[in-house]
């Protein structure tokens, strides 16, 4: 029997600045063979990329939905230009499929129509959970700096108000996004004649410290981790405290693969620690963490007694 069988599996919004032929092979998987339920889309991190996959939106959708896979659009997460304030506008402004609203010019375009918070708007307490929902919130998706004492009062308050609750379980934390782009600068190039230099590193461009030790990744203007997290031991008591949706951001592993020992440690097919063992394996050298959840520093990782 399932850990929970109201708990929905989802794939985050792809980060990197992958090619358009990469997008579309890696969704054609998805649709076809991923066990995932949620599929969010669309350009969150840099706008300039957003026309290089744009044009394939309507047929991936088409794809994912005729696969039984719910989609939601991502709205970008920082909006500085008057067309990035257009095309947030425009998103905004559709009625379906599902809205993910990542910044607050988002915010004010939706209105009070129904939409999903995504991680980027700092849903960190009861408080602005409510007044979330009142804006016309149906879900929101926490902050991956949160540990697990406030994730439950969170996810408390957001069932309580009816709305769907979502935690990052796997792949790099946002740790942060400026109106720089490091990844240009470290090519010596200026954010605007970039060059798109950012496809290079499918996986983010690695940022050691002087000693040579890993520390970071940097994707265009996002600092994210340089671990992956992996909350894979942690999702029974997630369940437990009312977390409705999972997360998996796409990395360069497989995450078919990911998705389905998530899956069947869910449902109880794989042990966790089996699980836990199968998912070191695939990501390899990435490293795994889960400081953050456990109220340390967050590229930690604590090792847990699971029962399962």
């Amino acid at each position: 029997m399932a850990v929970n069988d109201m708990t929905k599996l989802t794939l985050g919004p792809v980060a990197y600045h992958w090619s358009a032929e990469t997008r579309r092979d890696f969704y054609a998987r998805i649709a076809d063979e991923c066990p995932v339920d949620d599929v969010y889309l669309g350009e969150v991190i840099c706008s300039k990329r957003a026309p290089f996959h744009e044009p394939d939106l309507p047929a991936t959708i088409e794809r994912l939905e005729r696969a039984g896979k719910r989609v939601i659009l991502s709205t970008l997460a920082e909006v500085m230009l008057k067309r990035e304030r257009k095309a947030t506008e425009d998103l905004a402004a559709m009625d379906a499929p599902e809205i993910e609203i990542n910044n607050a010019a988002g915010l004010f375009a939706r209105g009070r129509q129904p939409h999903r918070i995504g991680p980027f708007m700092n849903a960190y307490n009861e408080a602005t959970i409510g007044w979330m929902a009142a804006q016309g919130a149906t879900h929101v998706c926490l902050p991956s700096e949160m540990p697990a004492s406030a994730i439950a009062v969170a996810a408390r308050a957001a069932r309580d108000l009816g709305l769907g609750v979502e935690v990052q379980v796997f792949g790099r934390i946002s740790l942060a996004v400026s109106a720089r782009c490091y990844h240009a600068r470290a090519h010596g190039r200026t954010k605007d004649n970039c060059q798109f230099v950012c496809e290079e590193d499918s996986d983010g461009m690695p940022l050691r410290t002087r000693d040579d030790q890993p520390i970071l990744r940097v994707n265009g203007i996002q600092t994210q981790s340089e671990s992956y997290m992996d909350l894979l031991p942690e999702t029974p008591r997630l369940v437990a405290d009312g977390v409705s949706h999972l997360r998996l951001m796409p990395q360069a592993v497989d995450m078919v693969t990911v998705a389905q020992i998530f899956r069947d440690a869910l449902d109880r097919r794989v042990s966790l620690p089996e699980a836990d063992a199968h998912l070191a394996a695939l990501t390899g050298d990435a490293g795994l963490s889960n400081g953050f959840y456990h109220g340390e520093a967050g590229y930690r990782r604590i090792a847990i007694v699971t029962s399962a």
